[in-house]
């Protein structure tokens, strides 16, 4: 009982619902080691995190909140990124390849040098402009 108490206290301080989606335990894991694979973070709240150098192979950040976040060499294949919020993020030479940010939000991100290949973008249409 103690346990679930604790979890439901802290879902609430990390901005949680009742219809969120995400696993607690994948967002502690990302933020004690920036290393996250498959993880499950749709509708995450993490406004102005670090996620420099992170490691998000597959992960689903579908809706998340990522405003401000730092995701600088953040390594982010395949990762649904669908209606997440990035307004100011930063993602200079993050690696988007086949990410899928259709409905995203990133007005003012930084996506200088991001390596952009079969990336979704938010309107849509698929950019290649890094590939190899």
């Amino acid at each position: 009982m103690r346990r679930l108490l604790v979890a439901a206290v802290t879902a609430v301080a990390l901005g949680a619902s009742a219809a969120t989606a995400f696993d607690l335990a994948d967002v502690e894991k990302l933020k004690a080691t920036k290393s996250c694979y498959k993880c499950s973070l749709s509708r995450a709240d993490l406004r102005k995190a670090n996620l420099s150098d992170a490691y998000l192979v597959h992960a689903n950040l579908r809706e998340a909140d990522l405003t401000g976040a730092n995701l600088t060499k953040a390594d982010l294949r395949n990762t649904r990124l669908g209606d997440a919020v990035l307004s100011g993020a930063i993602l200079t030479t993050a690696k988007l390849f086949r990410a899928d940010l259709k409905g995203a939000v990133l007005t003012n991100a930084d996506l200088t040098k991001a390596i952009l290949c079969n990336t979704t973008m938010p309107d849509g249409h698929v950019d290649n402009s890094g590939c190899p």
